[in-house]
Formats: C-alpha cells, sequence, structure tokens
C-alpha cells in the first residue's frame, strides 16, 4: 500500500507524472489486459480497448480521488470501456445472444484461430460458455473465476451491492456448468 501511495503523490506531481504514469501503465496493463481479453475476442481490439482505457485514466487522473485502489479505479474505466467499446463494435466482440448462430459460429473461429488463445479443448469450452452470459454476469464471473477478487473490491469497480454481485455469480456458475452438461 505504500508503493501505491508513494505512485499516487508522484502522479498529482508535475514533475513526476509522466515517469509515474509509465510506471503505473507497466504495474497493471497485463492485469487489465486479460480483463478486457475475456470480453473481447480479438487481441487487436483487446489492445485498443486498453489503450484507451489508459488515455482516459490519463486524462482523469487530476480527478482520480484515491478513495479506491488505482487498480480499482482502473478496473472500472476498463470495464467501462468495454462495455462502451462492445456496444460500437458488437460483431468484433463475444456474442450476446443464447443459442448458436452465426456470431457464435465468428466468435469460436475469433477463438481458436487467434494465436494468443491456447486452442486447448477445454478451455475453448469454457470462453464459450462465458460468451453467452449476459455482459455483467460475464464481467463478475471473469472478476471472480480467473481474478479470485473480493466482493468488495468488485463491487468498488462495477457500483454494486455485494448481494448483487454473489447472486451474479451463482447464476453465471449455473450457466456454465450447465453448458458443460449439455456439449457433453
Amino acid at each position: 500500500m505504500y508503493i501505491e501511495e508513494k505512485l499516487i503523490q508522484q502522479l498529482r506531481n508535475p514533475a513526476t507524472r509522466e515517469q509515474a504514469f509509465t510506471l503505473l501503465v507497466s504495474e497493471y496493463q497485463e492485469q487489465l489486459y486479460w480483463q478486457i481479453r475475456r470480453m473481447v475476442t480479438s487481441h487487436q481490439d483487446a489492445d485498443d480497448v486498453l489503450q484507451n482505457v489508459f488515455l482516459k485514466a490519463w486524462q482523469a487522473l487530476d480527478s482520480f480521488r484515491a478513495e479506491s485502489r488505482l487498480l480499482t479505479w482502473l478496473y472500472r474505466i476498463a470495464y467501462n470501456e468495454t462495455l462502451n467499446y462492445m456496444q460500437r463494435n458488437s460483431h468484433n466482440s463475444i456474442s450476446l445472444s443464447a443459442g448458436y448462430d452465426d456470431g457464435d459460429s465468428e466468435m469460436k473461429i475469433d477463438l481458436e484461430g487467434d494465436s494468443y488463445f491456447d486452442g486447448d479443448k477445454a478451455e475453448r469450452q469454457l470462453q464459450e460458455a462465458v460468451a453467452q452470459l449476459p455482459p455483467k454476469q460475464r464481467q463478475v464471473f471473469n472478476l471472480k473465476y480467473f481474478q479470485e477478487m473480493k466482493y468488495e473490491d468488485m463491487s468498488d469497480i462495477l457500483g454494486t451491492s455485494i448481494g448483487a454481485l454473489k447472486a451474479s455469480y451463482h447464476h453465471a456458475v449455473q450457466k456454465v456448468t450447465s453448458f458443460f452438461e449439455n456439449n457433453d
């Protein structure tokens, strides 16, 4: 926590801001990339969203009040940017429908043909199951399952009560389990 406090001080100081921001990017880019990537199937698109996240963070540095951790603040920006991207470019993101339509076929091709994605069958099936979740459930599932994030931190990021997050995660797990049961 001391390191984060020092980083925040450096971000607020115009003389050290750029250097501190470079450190911030270096420290958090991989975590944020994978959070975005679980929502957006294309590596290039995830990189674009990540770039927008850091651009927005840079522009909003003066408004960061340090009421939450830097990572929580960045996750919130990443979450909003990912949702905005998905709304603007629904053809390039994971299909939001529950059935197997052309969008799902495109998603499978994206996942299987992407050099940054491990082609392991079980992993592919998990990604397909997660892809069919509604965006909010998908985000909660990703944060809890892949990031092992605490509900309290998720609540800060997503602006949702802990009870609602637990319910959302429970429903997501049920849907993912059902997907595996139906696709044996």
